[in-house]
């Protein structure tokens, strides 16, 4: 006598089954073979992103009935307890709850066990690993991709193309600010790449505006702008203006270089051009690149970032450690106030395109503008200050002036470039950067500050509240540094301990 069949499991997969047999029998079919291909790519897209998240619904279906066939067999002997340590001794079946994903919105099914005057308890959402809200994890990383490149606008219209209608503006922008909340952490943890003792070690600090909303202004700022109003609006701002509407935020990086000596004429050309017989140096290069930025915090909290940065990286104090300024006092400050609590030695330099920048002003003062009078004028007394006689440029000059005979209003730039000169001898020692290899100009945080702020941040009509803003400039900054799918991945681990906070599933066991 043969057994009894037994009765057959239903097919988990059967919907996605007959959503899969549905695109392909659409392709079959001869309305399709008139289609253009981009006519076939739009059908795909959209009917293929169905069929995905029919197939999630449907592991998630399977998992629910999982669980339910598990509670049975284990039943009175499994003991839940909540986060806070007190018995879920009651279990009721078909709690639902909404997950939106990449693919559309689908619905969880799970148990709560439950307990008097507590909140429930679902297992299955920590096996899920469900988020606090409804948009799934891989929604958020996405909207932090998108978010960072352009407007949220633009953001939300990208996601929308991709993934359907699940994503609206202001939670996409909630989802962003989420996203950033453990980069701190992240780099408290993460330990750099080693270096050599010969390599330099650099840091440069400087500071751009971001157009805030008037309640995410500074309070000095704020009052400013209110006195401004209430004076009255100005008829025209100049191109780019913005007065008393930005906040300043600072950037600061660190990163390693191979030493490249040089000499001055790499620099400067000399006036008549340079020799072909004498090729010019390639300066060093800017490797293992980190930036921070802030808009919230102040500028000694991201120079100790920055400190923190190098220091990991050569805990010792071993390697030469060269600062880059603009001449900025405060930030100068700053810097060596932590230098000398860590009993750091600091090699401080002047950015040089500043130096340049004045001198070729005080070359307008004595030659036309565009002359060749004004350019050997200028290549002369920067090459002077490269092979580190800046005093003796500076005297020159004011000597110049003064046996000319210029008038009060070009003097005045002569002198300006003399005071500026006079005034920071002791970050203008070119000649002994350059023979080390050293870099003497700060392109590195000019370029940090175009991309991180002007680039997304000072879009045309951005006006930004203080944790956007924030969110996006760590966010930006995190993924110049190449470390966003890392920290992805312990940004997720952290979210799942905060909301999970019993690990290992230690709040479920069974009785024996």
């Amino acid at each position: 006598m043969e057994p009894y069949d037994a009765l057959s499991e239903p097919d988990a997969y059967a919907a996605s089954r007959d959503a899969f047999e549905r695109l392909v029998s659409t392709l079959a079919g001869a309305p399709a073979h008139s289609m253009a291909h981009d006519e076939l790519e739009g059908l795909l897209e959209q009917q293929g992103r169905e069929l995905l998240r029919q197939l999630m619904q449907d592991h998630l279906d399977l998992r629910a009935r999982a669980e339910e066939a598990a509670a049975r067999i284990s039943a009175g002997r499994l003991v839940v307890r909540g986060p806070e340590g007190q018995l879920r001794t009651w279990r009721e079946s078909n709690h639902l709850r909404w997950l939106t994903c990449v693919f559309g919105p689908v619905r969880v099914t799970r148990i709560a066990y439950r307990g008097r005057g507590v909140s429930n308890v679902h297992p299955a959402d920590e096996v899920l690993s469900l988020p606090a809200g409804r948009h799934s994890r891989g929604l958020a990383r996405l909207a932090v991709l998108e978010a960072v490149r352009g407007s949220f606008d633009q953001a939300q219209a990208a996601i929308e193309r991709r993934c359907g209608r699940v994503l609206g503006k202001r939670r996409l922008e909630e989802l962003v600010v989420a996203a950033a909340v453990d980069i701190a952490a992240y780099y408290t943890v993460k330990i750099p790449t080693p270096c050599t003792r010969e390599m330099p070690l650099v840091i440069q600090v400087d500071g751009k505006g971001v157009v805030m909303r008037p309640e995410a202004l500074r309070e000095a700022t704020r009052r400013a702008a209110a006195k401004t109003a209430a004076a009255g609006r100005r008829g025209r701002l100049a191109p780019g203006e913005k007065p008393n509407r930005r906040r300043m935020a600072t950037v600061a990086c660190v990163f390693d270089t191979a030493p490249a000596p040089r000499r001055p004429h790499d620099i400067v050309h000399p006036p008549g051009g340079r020799s072909e017989s004498r090729p010019v140096r390639p300066g060093p290069k800017a490797e293992r690149k980190w930036c921070t930025a802030s808009v919230i915090r102040p500028p000694e909290r991201v120079v100790v970032d920055a400190f923190d940065q190098a220091e990991a990286r050569d805990p010792q104090h071993l390697r030469d450690w060269i600062v880059l300024v603009d001449g900025a006092r405060h930030q100068l400050d700053l810097i060596q106030d932590e230098a000398a609590r860590r009993h750091i030695r600091l090699n401080v330099l002047l950015d040089f395109v500043h130096v340049a920048e004045y001198c070729w002003t005080a070359a307008h003062a004595f030659h036309p503008v565009g002359s060749r009078e004004a350019e050997t004028w200028a290549a002369d007394k920067l090459t002077a200050i490269l092979a580190g006689h800046a005093d003796r440029a500076a005297t020159e000059m004011t000597v110049q002036a003064a046996a000319e005979r210029l008038p009060a209003t070009r003097r005045e730039a002569v002198t300006t470039c003399h005071r500026y000169l006079t005034g920071h001898l002791d970050q203008l020692h070119y000649d002994t950067a350059l023979a080390a290899g050293w870099p003497i100009a700060t392109g590195a945080v000019e370029g940090a500050c175009r991309h991180l702020i002007a680039d997304r941040l000072d879009i045309t009509g951005a006006r930004w509240g203080l944790n956007g803003a924030e969110a996006v400039l760590q966010l930006r900054a995190l993924i110049t540094n190449g470390d966003f799918e890392d920290y992805w991945i312990f940004h997720t681990a952290r979210e799942h301990q905060r909301l999970y906070p019993s690990p290992d599933q230690q709040n479920y066991s069974l009785t024996a």
